[in-house]
């Protein structure tokens, strides 16, 4: 795998482990979640771990991929708000959407093996 692959590979796993990672640290410290939020914190941190190892890099490349679009709708609808609120939602939903677009980048070009 080239070198800016392998960067990326590590940066988009980066995303994962340090979100979930801060929430679960976060609830160390007495922050409250709920047991739904810190069970997807955990999934994101072993989500990133998988990715930066390389693991099944294609299938998970495109499992997150589609968990971040689902987010992206489902967290972020920023056509429900207007003004400034509707702004700082756009730019959530389209920060998930560029991180999408990498990791489907990330699915074709990593996990084959050569011969």
């Amino acid at each position: 795998m080239k070198l800016e692959t392998r960067l990326a590979q590590w940066l988009l796993a980066a995303v994962f482990i340090v979100a979930g990672g801060f929430r679960l640290w976060q609830a160390l410290h007495g922050v409250a979640y709920s047991n739904g939020s810190l069970l997807v914190s955990a999934g994101e941190v072993l989500l990133g771990v998988l990715l930066a190892a390389g693991w099944q890099l294609r299938a998970l490349a495109l499992l997150a991929a589609a968990a971040l679009l689902a987010d992206a709708a489902l967290t972020h609808p920023f056509w429900k708000f207007s003004g400034s609120a509707q702004a700082a939602q756009l730019l959530h939903f389209m920060k998930n959407i560029g991180l999408v677009g990498g990791l489907l980048l990330l699915s074709g070009a990593g996990g084959a093996r050569r011969r």
